[in-house]
């Protein structure tokens, strides 16, 4: 059975540096070394207008319209996802391909299906993020659709750009 075991505030200090060091990564050119199992997001901050990055992991795929879906472990109050509720006009970069991109946030029955099929497909992944976000589930599909549902939002981007060189195709799912 679902329950939140505490809160989890997002990292800060040394932590905060370790989560963005992969970043570095991406801004030397290097991004292709995570494949398509992660997403560098550039999105606007809603209070300083600013250009800013996260790394996030890919959850999943929509090959009908070449969309990533990504979690926010911190629910609604991460700043990443706080600003593309704001401003949705985005760019991500996948390995070595960048372009422009929509965020839509999903609804929570969105999130909890996302949630679920992700589990379904990551175990070991879905109950570490789980730990990381304090909550604790018994491994059932139905904690996971909860979980999805009331604690853990997700994003879809889409890409703008039509499939071109150096992009990922859609068959290839992390």
């Amino acid at each position: 059975m679902l329950h939140k075991v505490r809160d989890v505030p997002s990292p800060t200090g040394l932590r905060r540096l370790l989560v963005r060091a992969p970043i570095l990564l991406y801004r030397w050119h290097l991004g292709w070394l995570f494949g398509q199992r992660f997403v560098l997001l550039t999105h606007t901050g809603r209070l300083t207008g600013q250009s800013r990055q996260v790394l996030l992991e890919v959850a999943g795929r929509a090959p009908e319209t070449d969309a990533y879906l990504v979690a926010s472990g911190f629910g609604v109050n991460a700043q990443w996802y706080r600003n593309v509720r704001q401003d949705p006009a985005v760019t991500i970069q996948v390995g070595g391909w960048r372009t422009a991109a929509v965020a839509d946030l999903l609804t929570p029955e969105e999130c909890a299906g996302a949630m679920a099929e992700y589990a379904a497909r990551h175990p070991h992944a879905a109950a570490q993020l789980m730990r990381v976000c304090g909550l604790h589930v018994d491994g059932s599909e139905t904690d996971f659709y909860q979980a999805g549902r009331d604690h853990i939002r997700f994003v879809r981007l889409t890409p703008k750009a039509a499939r071109g060189p150096g992009r990922p195709s859609a068959e290839a799912r992390p």
